[in-house]
């Protein structure tokens, strides 16, 4: 068996927070509702959800850290989640991924078992968005191609199946006669024809604030339209964000660098910066070293799971002028003179 840390991407000095991330980070990227019929994904998910529940109990995680898989196997310890079904792991789990009112709670567990429809299909879009964009958040109008129902014409049973949406299909071997079943490839396992055609329709949505390219988002019933409103599909909205020409951004937080002169880094100042909300104050110490970074509270992303913002870090460089004027240069001279020629040396990094 796998080691649980090496599964999650983890380190045995991880922190409960850092393995809870590590791991809503896998679940999302093999989560079975984004990728069907991806066997391997799902053996991921599973992998994953049962590395976390060993990792995520101090007292299981203690017991595999001295005695490994042996101190977690039998009574009180592995889940077997190999054998388990999925529905089962976002029952255990749902907490990682947030409450049903917001974001995580659309993308997880409202979409199960939407493949099972009689002829509503989900679709699946992506939207490119920049960070201002999901920053605010706000109503957002695309237009799909999907199925729908022709008004006052009803589907038909399909003839070639029977209404079940499979064949089945026998062969010969040497172990004697093989039946297998397979879809229909009349009715695409649907068991009816007709009574449906692809139009163009535009859909509405709301996109919660803080998302990234992460996520996605289940819009209920707006998929392709089945046979009956009962059993529309759903639209599985993901999100792609555009790269920023100023800003870097890590999960809720905003890095951004400025330059400023070498009199602002020895004397201090206060300059406006930009931050993805307009621009802001920031202070600049005395005697502030380049590449220090200084932190602005609050002023990154929106984070949708705790509805707080995170913050947003600023990168100092200090400018090495080229001024040669006379004046420029009797004042180097003077530091010069006062500052003396030291060189201190350091570690690389």
């Amino acid at each position: 068996m796998r080691d649980y840390y090496e599964i999650l991407g983890v380190n045995k000095g991880s922190s409960d927070d850092e393995i809870k991330k590590a791991y809503r980070k896998i679940a999302i990227k093999y989560h079975p509702d984004k990728n069907p019929d991806n066997k391997s994904a799902e053996e991921k998910f599973k992998e994953a959800a049962e590395a976390y529940s060993v990792l995520s109990d101090t007292n299981k995680r203690q017991r595999y850290d001295q005695f490994g898989h042996a101190g977690v196997n039998g009574a009180g310890g592995g889940q077997g989640f190999s054998n388990m079904d999925v529905n089962d792991i976002f029952s255990a789990f749902g907490d990682i991924f947030g409450d049903s009112d917001n974001i995580f709670g659309s993308m997880f567990g409202n979409q199960r078992g939407s493949r099972k429809r009689k002829g509503g299909s989900d679709l699946k879009i992506s939207i490119p968005l920049s960070l201002e964009q999901m920053y605010k958040g706000g109503s957002k109008t695309v237009k799909i191609k999907r199925l729908e129902r022709i008004p006052g014409e009803s589907p038909k049973q399909c003839s070639s199946c029977g209404g079940s949406g499979q064949l089945k299909r026998v062969s010969q071997s040497f172990l004697g006669q093989v039946v297998n079943i397979v879809e229909c490839n009349n009715c695409n396992g649907q068991g009816m024809i007709g009574g449906r055609e692809k139009k163009s329709t535009e859909v509405t949505f709301d996109i919660p604030q803080g998302v990234s390219s992460e996520h996605y988002q289940v819009v209920q019933s707006m998929g392709n339209q089945g046979f009956n409103e009962s059993d529309d599909g759903n639209l599985i909205v993901y999100f792609q964000e555009k790269e920023h020409p100023l800003f870097l951004r890590d999960g809720s937080d905003i890095y951004l660098s400025i330059s400023i002169g070498y009199h602002q880094a020895v004397l201090g100042d206060k300059v406006k910066i930009p931050t993805i909300n307009g621009e802001v104050n920031l202070t600049i110490p005395k005697g502030i070293k380049s590449g220090q970074v200084v932190r602005v509270k609050g002023k990154g992303m929106p984070d949708p799971r705790r509805r707080i913002n995170g913050d947003q870090f600023v990168k100092i460089n200090i400018i090495t002028s080229d001024n040669k004027s006379k004046d420029f240069i009797l004042l180097m001279e003077k530091m010069k003179e006062i500052l003396g020629e030291d060189i201190n040396c350091s570690k690389f990094e």
